[in-house]
């Protein structure tokens, strides 16, 4: 059997796992993710991840020193007991979660006994491609069993080992819960994604993680839809007043939590007037190893710092690095944003209520913040258990995609014979009575 038919036996298979995990009760869904929270926690499987983990680490570190992985993809690929800890925590969290399937949001009376209503329901099938970071495949395949939805996975080939053992895993529960295990895919390959992305009559969604250039390949390469996570280039902006302590307090916490994930501060512009917010940034980030690279400006004030380029303004690091620019008011701060910007997670420190309300107002991104880390920007962090990735375009879903990004709707009608020609004008007129939710 060639890949294309492989690959559509898979994406089969899944669409009929889908039908009967969406069709199953909610507990049944719960169950499931309360078995996946029992496995993370269960010290063999642990075992097992780990040990699949340190063995992926070590090729990718490998791979590294011969220039074939960058060191920020390499910082992604690693999971530690903690981690492990943190999964299993949004596990939970999913799992107590109501559940979403079913959930009428609109009951209006469009006659008597003629009752529209409005209900969620699953996607169907969702392919998912992402690099690195293996803990994305529990994250990604709990929404998507939550969710009711089947989910075709492929990672990165670095974290190969990593992801076929927990994909085995969510395989496991799904299986034990009763429901077919096809329901969640591991595709080993580029050849098995690409003849995914033919398959628009069996696949609904296509969620690609990667950079902007790899988001825009997928696209033009499939009728199904896409949703992108891709370039996380945040900024923060310092506005007068902006207090010294709380400003470094962001912006380290933005830089150095984790400089790999999209969410991390790449650019830091100051405005006049905040020069001892800045010094203390400064004298904070340098404290913490993290390479600073400053406009003339900036320098003027901290020679030490590297010289930044046009360049830089443009890069996201991923990595313990750092740019810095003065811009003269607001409306420059804003225009910088706009052309520089990835439309992911946008910042502003100060005690400007006023300044902080335009930020808020005109930043065009998926998060903007006042007086906060740009790392709040995460599915885990609101609430929504995790997330299958950060949509920085606007349509379907935006910011992290949690279940909610995973539903679809679908009306309802229940009449008693009515037929639509008996109204109109000079005929029956519609009642459009809008009834609660709860209605029965």
């Amino acid at each position: 059997m060639n890949v294309h038919d492989d690959v559509r036996r898979r994406a089969e298979s899944a669409r009929r796992a889908a039908s009967a995990l969406a069709a199953a009760e909610g507990t049944v869904r719960t169950r499931i993710l309360d078995e996946v929270g029992r496995l993370l926690a269960d010290r063999h499987v642990r075992s097992s991840i780990l040990s699949a983990n340190a063995a992926d680490v070590d090729a990718a570190r490998e791979a590294e020193a011969r220039g074939e992985l960058s060191p920020a993809l390499v910082a992604r690929l690693e999971l530690s007991p903690a981690k492990l800890d943190g999964l299993a925590d949004g596990v939970r969290t999913l799992a107590s979660m109501e559940d979403p399937i079913g959930r009428v949001d609109v009951r209006r009376k469009l006659d008597e006994g003629l009752v529209l209503e409005r209900e969620t329901v699953p996607l169907g099938v969702l392919g998912v491609v992402f690099e690195s970071r293996p803990d994305a495949v529990v994250q990604i395949g709990t929404l998507c069993l939550r969710s009711g939805n089947a989910v075709l996975l492929k990672g990165g080939r670095e974290a190969r080992r990593t992801n076929e053992v927990l994909v085995e895993m969510l395989r496991r529960a799904v299986a034990a819960a009763g429901i077919p295990e096809d329901v969640v895919v591991h595709l080993p390959d580029r050849e098995a994604f690409a003849a995914l992305l033919d398959l628009h009559d069996l696949v609904d969604l296509v969620v690609a993680r990667g950079s902007s250039a790899f988001v825009a390949k997928v696209r033009a390469s499939t009728r199904i839809p896409v949703v992108g996570h891709a370039a996380g280039l945040c900024h923060i902006v310092l506005h007068p007043p902006a207090a010294p302590e709380m400003a470094a307090d962001v912006v380290e916490d933005a830089k150095c939590g984790y400089p790999a994930a999209c969410n991390a501060v790449e650019t830091l512009l100051w405005i006049p007037g905040t020069e001892d917010a800045l010094a203390a940034v400064v004298a904070r980030l340098q404290r913490r190893g993290v390479t600073l690279r400053g406009c003339a400006a900036t320098r003027a004030l901290h020679p030490d710092l590297e010289a930044a380029t046009d360049a830089d303004w443009d890069l996201e690091y991923g990595d313990l690095v750092l740019s810095i620019r003065r811009v003269e008011d607001l409306d420059a701060a804003l225009a910088h944003v706009a052309t520089h910007g990835s439309s992911h997670t946008e910042a502003i420190v100060t005690d400007d209520r006023a300044a902080a309300d335009r930020f808020l107002r005109q930043v065009d991104a998926a998060g903007v913040f006042h007086n906060a880390s740009t790392r709040f920007a995460d599915g885990y962090r609101y609430g929504l258990g995790a997330e299958v990735g950060i949509s920085t375009g606007k349509l379907h879903a935006r910011g992290p995609v949690g279940i909610e990004g995973l539903l679809s709707r679908r009306y309802r009608l229940r009449g008693q014979g009515h037929v639509a020609s008996a109204y109109g004008p000079g005929k029956r007129a519609f009642l459009h009575e809008d009834l609660p939710v709860d209605f029965e």
